[in-house]
């Protein structure tokens, strides 16, 4: 496998690799990552199974997209593919741990710049990705309450009904959107979609860095949203995003509704108490 992987690092950059160290670093919860180096290049490389392919090559076409926008910092990708019984992703190597007072401000501007990218196409994406390991369906939609109505809350509550799930109020929720949105018009925005404090960091150097996304284009406010989820991020880098994309009045309103998708995401990989919390937030939203 690893002989495989050498030779695909070797094709696309151009340069002869060997990889003489390997040493496993963290891929998050459903990968496996890896340090492979040369002694002069390093890459990060995440494995998993070889069905899962789809998964890695819809990574890196959001990463090559955000990284195209030249606004904040991803790994690059190099290339995807199996070899034997596993799947592959091959990104540039950032040595990440540092953060200077700047830090967050820095994310939080550079992240907005990243929102001011916009598709034609409306929102959606030009394939399904995957949240967590859960399919995220992007079919492209001109409205944006019937884009999250449809492929984002509705089918994660379907999912949850296969698992067993009870979410008594999900119906009159779903009902609801296009009222609880009234008069809320956002831009379809290249958003990271999975934007908790485990997927961003800065490098040695101090520079703030995105990660592993869900990307599509969708309303900016889901990835602002999601930072406040598990305890958010520092003050700096809201203020930081204001300054240059000012969030929309209504905003404290909305984000209940972003973040539910991804509790009963949580509901559907990883079950326990994400039913009832889901429910609470359910609840708290329709009063």
């Amino acid at each position: 496998m690893w002989n495989d992987i050498d030779a695909h690092i070797s094709q696309v950059t151009g340069e002869n690799f060997q990889s003489a160290q390997r040493r496993s670093v963290g891929g998050g919860c459903i990968n496996q990552g890896y340090a492979v180096s040369n002694g002069k290049q390093t890459y990060f490389v995440k494995l998993n199974q070889a069905s899962q392919i789809a998964m890695f090559e819809a990574e890196a076409l959001g990463l090559q997209q955000m990284f195209d926008t030249a606004t904040i910092r991803v790994p690059q990708p190099l290339c995807t593919g199996t070899a034997g019984n596993s799947c592959y992703i091959v990104l540039s190597w950032l040595e990440m741990g540092g953060s200077k007072s700047q830090s967050s401000i820095e994310m939080g501007r550079k992240l907005a710049a990243m929102h001011k990218i916009t598709s034609p196409k409306g929102f959606g994406w030009d394939m399904n990705n995957t949240i967590g390991s859960t399919p995220q369906i992007n079919t492209w939609t001109e409205d944006w309450g019937e884009f999250y109505t449809q492929h984002r809350l509705g089918y994660q509550f379907k999912l949850g009904r296969r698992r067993g799930g009870h979410f008594p109020q999900a119906e009159e929720l779903l009902t609801a959107i296009p009222e609880l949105l009234a008069g809320h018009e956002p831009q379809p925005s290249l958003v990271h979609g999975d934007l908790w404090g485990g997927n961003a960091g800065c490098t040695v150097e101090g520079e703030p860095v995105i990660f592993d996304p869900a990307t599509y284009f969708g309303d900016r406010e889901v990835d602002i949203a999601m930072t406040e989820l598990f305890g958010g991020f520092p003050r700096g880098f809201y203020q930081g995003y204001n300054e240059v994309f000012p969030l929309d009045s209504g905003y404290e309103g909305r984000k209940n509704l972003y973040n539910l998708y991804h509790v009963v995401n949580h509901f559907n990989l990883f079950g326990g108490s994400y039913e009832s919390q889901a429910n609470s937030m359910i609840s708290r939203i329709l009063r």
